[in-house]
C-alpha cells in the first residue's frame, strides 16, 4: 500500500475544514447572498453544498438548479436519512418523490408538535409560516384531531394564510378523534372541516374513530339526500337564538361561535384589511355540560362568524361532495348512519369499511340492502368497495350481487365459528353473469376456504387486471392447481398478480402454464413455499426462471419468504442469454440467504449484468452472520443495482433451518 505524505494529508484536512466553514456560512447568510451567488458556483461544489442547506433553501433553489441540469435528489435523500436514521431504507428514485416525502413528514412533525432530533436541531427554520406554507404545497391529506385545538384555532387567526392554502391543496381529510358536538370549542374543528370539504377541493374523507353523530354531520348535505333527524335537531334547535344574538355580537366583536380572540393579523406580509375578529364568549362549565349554551353546528351559520374579511364570500356557503369515504373503525351504530345515507349517495365512488372486530351477519346484510338500493339508480357512481372483516365467504357473494357495477373489490374474511347466520334464501343455481371487476383482493384467515367461490368470481371476471389473494387454506390432500388453471383460462388481461401465504409447491406445471402468453407486469409469490416439495429444487427453480424470461412485459418480481437460501444463485440466470428478462425490481427479502450465497449470486449477476439498473430488495436476510463477506457481495452488486438493505439482526427472529439443509 502506498504511503501518503503527512503534508498532503494535512492539506486535505484543511481544505475539507474550509469547505465546511464556507458551506455553513452560505446556509447562515443565504438570504443575503441570494440564489444567483449559489448558481455561480461550479457544479461539483453545488452538489457538495446541497446536504448543508435548510429544507426551505433547498426548495427555493431546486427550480433554478434543475434548469442547469443539477438534481437535488441527494439533498432530499440526505434530509430523509437524517430524519429517519441511517438504518432506514429509502426507496425513492426521483427528486420530486423525495421532496414530497420530506415535506409531508416535516409538516406532520412540526404542525402537530411531534419533535424528533432533526426537528429539534432545525426548529428555528421549520416553525416559520413560510416553511409551513411551502410544505403544505406538498401534502394532500390533512388530519383534524381535537387534541390540537389551539393549532386548529391558529388556522383561523395568525395562520389564516395556511388555511387558505390548505383549502386549495388538500384532497383528503382525516378525523382521528371523536368531536363532541355538544361542546362549544368543537366548532373550531368543524369550521376547519367545513372549509376543506365545502369551500376547498377535498373529496376524500377518512374517519378513524367510532363516532356516529360526527359521521352524520360529515355526510349531511355532502352528496346524499338523506336527512338525519338527530343531526337536523342539533343543527337547528338553537339556530334561532344564535341568529338573534348575531346582530349584537357583531356590534362589539362578540359572537355565539367560540374559540377566537379579537385580533389583527400578526403577519404583516399578508396585507389583510384589519377587521373585527370574534371573541371568546364567557361560558360556564355548568352551561357547557348542560347543553344550554347558544350555538349551532350548522356550517352555513357559523362559517360567517369564523370568516375574516378576506375569506369566503358572504351568503350561502357551498356544499362539497364526498367521492371517497374510508371509515377505519366502523361499528354497528356508524354503519346504520351510513346505510341510511347510501341509497341516495350518488356522488360516492369509493367506499372502505373496516372494523376492529368481525362484522355481524345483520350488519353486512343491512349494508348489502343499502348498496342494492344505490346500485338500482342510474345516478350511482360507486365502483370501488373494500370491506373487512367479514365473518365468512358467502357474504362476499351477497355484496357482489348487491353491487353489480363494481370494478374494484377488496375483502378480508375471518371465519367466526359461533353464532347464528342470517342468510337470505338464494336459488340453487349459481349466478354466472359476467362481472365488470378489474381489481380484486381477497385476504382470508380461516381454517378452510371455499375454493369454488374464488374460481367462480374469477371465471366471471374476464376484464380483471389486478388480483391479490392471500391465506387460502384447502382441505388436506387438495391443491391450488384448479385456482391457477382458472387464472390461465379466464383472466387473460392480468397485469398484476400477488399470491401470498399460499401453498404452491405442488403447482409448478400450472405456474409454468400461467406464464405462457400472459401479459403480467408485476408478479409476486410471497410466502408460497415454492421449493418445499420440489425434489430437485435447483432444476425446478431454473424452469421457473426460464418461464419468467418469456414474459417481456414483466418489470416487478417478488419471491420473498420462499426459503431460497443457496438456490438464489439460479436467479442470476434471469438476465443470461440473448433474451434477458426485463425485470427492473427483484424482491428476495426474508429468504435466509447467507453471505457466501449472496456473494455467489452477485458474481453470477456480474457475469449476466441486467440490461437495466436493478432494484434489489435484500432485507431480512442473515447477512450479519458473516458481515465481511456480505459487504463484499454488496460492493459487487452496487455498480448495477439499487440495493434495499437494513441493519437487520438474524438473532432477533426465529428462522426455520429445516428447509435449507
Amino acid at each position: 500500500m502506498c504511503s501518503i505524505p503527512r503534508k498532503a494529508v494535512k492539506g486535505n484536512q484543511e481544505e475539507i475544514c474550509l469547505k465546511e466553514i464556507s458551506f455553513k456560512a452560505v446556509r447562515t447568510h443565504f438570504a443575503v447572498l441570494g440564489i444567483e451567488s449559489v448558481l455561480d458556483l461550479p457544479t461539483p461544489l453545488i452538489t457538495d453544498l446541497l446536504p448543508h442547506l435548510t429544507v426551505s433553501q433547498l426548495d427555493e433553489l431546486q427550480p433554478a438548479l434543475n434548469q442547469r441540469g443539477i438534481s437535488t435528489l441527494s439533498g432530499w435523500v440526505g434530509i430523509l436519512q437524517d430524519i429517519l436514521g441511517p438504518k432506514h431504507v429509502i426507496d425513492l428514485n426521483t427528486e420530486e418523490e423525495a421532496k414530497h416525502e420530506v415535506m409531508r413528514m416535516l409538516f406532520t412533525l412540526v404542525f402537530y408538535g411531534s419533535r424528533n432530533d432533526f426537528v429539534k436541531r432545525n426548529l428555528t427554520n421549520l416553525t416559520t409560516q413560510s416553511f409551513l406554507c411551502a410544505a403544505a404545497k406538498c401534502i394532500k391529506h390533512f388530519l383534524v384531531t381535537t387534541n390540537i385545538h389551539m393549532l386548529l384555532h391558529s388556522l383561523t387567526a395568525e395562520l389564516r394564510p395556511l388555511l387558505n392554502l390548505l383549502e386549495k391543496r388538500i384532497r383528503s381529510v382525516g378525523v382521528s378523534q371523536p368531536i363532541d358536538l355538544s361542546k362549544r370549542k368543537s366548532q373550531t374543528a368543524l369550521y376547519v372541516l367545513h372549509r376543506l370539504l365545502d369551500h376547498g377541493v377535498a373529496k376524500e374523507l377518512v374517519i378513524q374513530v367510532q363516532c356516529p353523530v360526527v359521521l352524520a354531520w360529515l355526510l349531511h348535505g355532502r352528496g346524499s339526500q338523506y336527512v338525519n333527524p338527530e343531526m337536523m335537531d342539533l343543527m337547528h334547535s338553537k339556530k334561532e337564538s344564535c341568529t338573534t344574538q348575531a346582530a349584537s355580537a357583531s356590534a362589539d366583536g362578540a359572537s355565539c361561535s367560540p374559540g377566537l380572540e379579537t385580533r389583527a393579523s400578526g403577519d404583516q406580509g399578508d396585507q389583510i384589511t384589519p377587521c373585527k375578529r370574534p371573541k371568546l364568549d364567557s361560558v360556564s362549565v355548568e352551561e357547557e355540560e348542560s347543553g344550554k349554551t347558544n350555538f349551532t353546528v350548522d356550517p352555513q351559520v357559523f362559517c360567517q362568524t369564523f370568516t375574516p374579511c378576506d375569506g369566503p364570500s358572504a351568503g350561502a356557503c357551498p356544499w362539497g361532495q364526498i367521492n371517497r369515504l374510508d371509515i377505519r373503525q366502523c361499528g354497528s351504530d356508524s354503519l346504520r348512519v351510513l346505510n341510511s345515507a347510501l341509497p341516495t349517495f350518488f356522488c360516492l365512488r369509493s367506499l372502505t369499511l373496516h372494523s376492529s372486530s368481525t362484522f355481524s351477519d345483520l350488519d353486512m346484510l343491512g349494508l348489502a340492502g343499502a348498496l342494492k338500493h344505490l346500485s338500482e339508480s342510474s345516478r350511482s357512481s360507486l365502483t370501488d368497495l373494500s370491506v373487512g372483516v367479514l365473518p365468512y365467504t358467502k357474504l362476499t357473494e351477497i355484496l357482489l350481487g348487491a353491487s353489480p357495477k363494481l370494478t374494484s373489490l377488496h375483502v378480508e374474511i375471518q371465519t367466526v365459528m359461533w353464532g347464528p347466520r342470517f342468510l337470505p334464501h338464494h336459488p340453487a343455481e349459481s349466478d354466472m353473469s359476467e362481472l365488470p371487476l378489474e381489481k380484486l383482493t381477497v385476504k382470508v384467515a380461516e381454517l378452510q376456504t371455499d375454493l369454488r367461490f374464488v374460481t367462480s368470481v374469477l371465471s366471471r371476471s374476464p376484464r380483471l387486471t389486478s388480483l391479490h389473494v392471500a391465506g387460502m387454506r384447502l382441505p388436506a390432500g387438495s391443491s391450488q392447481s384448479q385456482f391457477l388453471t382458472t387464472l390461465s383460462e379466464s383472466n387473460h388481461f392480468l397485469r398484476s398478480l400477488t399470491l401470498e401465504d399460499l401453498k404452491l409447491s405442488d403447482c409448478l406445471p400450472e405456474i409454468l402454464n400461467l406464464l405462457r402468453d400472459c401479459k403480467l407486469e408485476e408478479l409476486r409469490f410471497n410466502d408460497c413455499r415454492l421449493l418445499e416439495k420440489w425434489s430437485d429444487k435447483e432444476e425446478s427453480l431454473r424452469q421457473l426462471v426460464a418461464a419468467l424470461k418469456t414474459v417481456p412485459s414483466l418489470h416487478t418480481l417478488s419471491l420473498a419468504q420462499n426459503r431460497l437460501a443457496r438456490n438464489v444463485r439460479v436467479l442470476a440466470e434471469l438476465f443470461s442469454g440473448s433474451s434477458p428478462s426485463s425485470v427492473k425490481r427483484l424482491d428476495i427479502s426474508s429468504n435466509f440467504i447467507q453471505a457466501a450465497e449472496l456473494l455467489e449470486f452477485a458474481e453470477r449477476l456480474k457475469t449476466h449484468c441486467p440490461p437495466h439498473r436493478l432494484t434489489l430488495d435484500l432485507r431480512k436476510n442473515p447477512g450479519d452472520r458473516d458481515s465481511n463477506t456480505w459487504d463484499t457481495a454488496l460492493r459487487t452488486l452496487r455498480p448495477f443495482c439499487v440495493l434495499l438493505v437494513e441493519g437487520w439482526k438474524s438473532t432477533d427472529s426465529m428462522v426455520d433451518h429445516a428447509s435449507n439443509m
